[in-house]
């Protein structure tokens, strides 16, 4: 996990949910996002997911939808 972090995501989970992060990312001294990282990431390698090819034009910040200014 040495990619730099520049995109933000956010999203809702329930409060188990939240507390099982917690937990298993506090049991193996990580970061509740590296938590997330690590699952996902091993997750995909164990079943062929790979990257789209556009999928870093999709996180923009240009292409966003956001109007905010």
């Amino acid at each position: 996990m040495t990619a730099e972090k520049t995109i933000a995501v956010s999203f809702r989970v329930s409060r188990r949910f939240k507390s099982l992060l917690r937990s298993a990312a506090a049991r193996e001294r990580r970061s509740q996002a590296n938590m997330i990282e690590t699952l996902l990431l091993d997750h995909c390698a164990k079943h062929g997911i790979t990257e789209a090819p556009a999928a870093m034009d999709d996180c923009s910040p240009s292409q966003s939808g956001s109007t905010k200014k």
